[in-house]
């Protein structure tokens, strides 16, 4: 009988196959199941996962426009001020050059109210007084320098004032510039897509930067800088109003001490020229009485000559008669008469040298008098000349510079217009 070889292996049973078909089966409908429900769970988280990321992309699209929206409201605000800030400089620097100018030209009073007192130190003898107008000279020497230094201290205030504006539109542009920057970059995040170049994984994406702030922190930021150019700009405003009040106000009250002093220079005049005109009327009187005075002295010389003519003859008559003869030299009528013509001749004579005497000392006291008064007579022309020069000089206060004309001449002491005779004399005494 034949051996069949049966190769040496694991044997089965047949419930064994039966029931590994069974698992296989069960097991790969168990892995469908399990596969289809992975495949439509994965497919809802897709379509979620996608609606999210559509949403969120659109909200943070949307965020991204309001941001900027909201950055550009800030940012022309920040236009509107830096524009007005820039006008109120330009406007406080005007001003404080107007002031500057102002200033300056208050010079020009100190240097001429100077120049008048100068002048009038040039006065001579009893003419050397304060008067009002020396007063009035004083006084607008002071308000010129109370203006001057009011001025002074408003051109102070309107150079720290621009400072404060200076630094403000710094802080304000750079505020500006930031917003613009930030502007420029959200722009550039909104345009941006998935298809757009140079979208990549970046490293640490959601980190917080050094120096972040928060939204309110930033919108104080933006709100203090804003609210200072407004405060700057309201006090460069008030500075502006203060400075042109100044101004007009020392200019008020340079002119109204420039018309005391020019009315008090006309009164002063009027009243020298008053004195002057007395004085040369004595002057004019006391000439004529001299004229008269020497020719009543002459006359008196004359009678006194006579006289003394009178008495040689008087005593020539006494002394022949004394050589009359023995009873001949009698004491007659003519004897008596000879001797009262004597007596009466010498106290002629006498009462004639006394009264010549007077004549001498009062015609003396007259030419001393007459000294003193062309004296005075020159002061006063002499101090009406440097009222009229001051007067002159003056008029460089109210005569623009390339019109004004000097109507004395400071050198050669003439003048460029028709004096009147008084004031001729004036020039010819001084």
């Amino acid at each position: 009988m034949t051996t069949i070889s049966v190769k040496p292996s694991q044997r089965f049973r047949l419930p064994d196959w039966h029931t590994s078909s069974y698992l296989l089966s069960t097991n790969a409908e168990r892995q469908r199941d399990a596969s289809h429900q992975i495949r439509q769970e994965a497919r809802a988280l897709c379509n979620e996962t996608n609606n999210q990321t559509l949403w969120d992309e659109h909200d943070n699209r949307t965020r991204l426009a309001e941001r900027i929206d909201t950055v550009n409201r800030w940012k022309e605000m920040l236009d509107k001020c830096l524009t007005d800030l820039d006008a109120e400089i330009e406007t406080l620097t005007q001003m404080k050059e107007l002031a500057e100018q102002t200033l300056q030209a208050k010079n020009l009073l100190l240097d001429v109210a100077i120049e008048c007192l100068t002048l009038r130190d040039s006065r001579r003898d009893i003419d050397v007084v304060t008067d009002t107008v020396e007063d009035e000279l004083h006084k607008e020497v002071e308000v010129i320098d109370a203006t001057k230094k009011a001025l002074q201290q408003k051109i102070n205030q309107a150079f720290e004032q621009l400072c404060l504006l200076q630094e403000v539109r710094q802080q304000l542009n750079s505020d500006h510039r930031g917003k613009m920057e930030t502007l420029e970059i959200d722009r550039g995040c909104l345009s941006l897509n998935i298809n757009s170049p140079n979208v990549s994984l970046k490293v640490n994406p959601t980190r917080v930067p050094d120096g972040s702030s928060t939204l309110q922190q930033w919108d104080d930021f933006s709100h203090f800088n804003k609210n200072r150019a407004e405060a700057e700009m309201k006090a460069a405003t008030e500075l502006r109003e203060a400075i042109a009040l100044t101004i007009a106000e020392t200019n008020n009250e340079l002119e109204a001490q420039r018309v005391a002093t020019d009315f008090a220079f006309r009164k002063r005049l009027r009243e020298t020229e008053k004195v002057y005109s007395e004085l040369r009327w004595q002057e004019k009187n006391t000439l004529e009485e001299i004229a008269n005075l020497q020719e009543d002295i002459r006359h008196l010389e004359e009678d006194l000559r006579r006289k003394f003519l009178n008495l040689k003859l008087s005593h020539t008559r006494l002394e022949y008669r004394t050589c009359r003869p023995n009873v001949e030299l009698c004491r007659d009528q003519a004897q008596y008469g000879l001797t009262d013509e004597v007596h009466q001749l010498e106290a002629s004579i006498a009462a004639l040298k006394q009264k010549l005497a007077q004549a001498q000392d009062a015609l003396d006291a007259l030419y001393k008098h007459l000294a003193r008064l062309q004296a005075d007579i020159a002061c006063k022309a002499n101090s009406m000349l440097l009222d009229t020069k001051c007067m002159d000089t003056r008029r460089k206060l109210t005569v623009p510079a390339e019109k004004f004309v000097p109507e004395v001449d400071t050198f050669t002491r003439t003048t460029h217009r028709t004096l009147s005779p008084l004031k001729s004399r004036q020039l010819e005494l001084a």
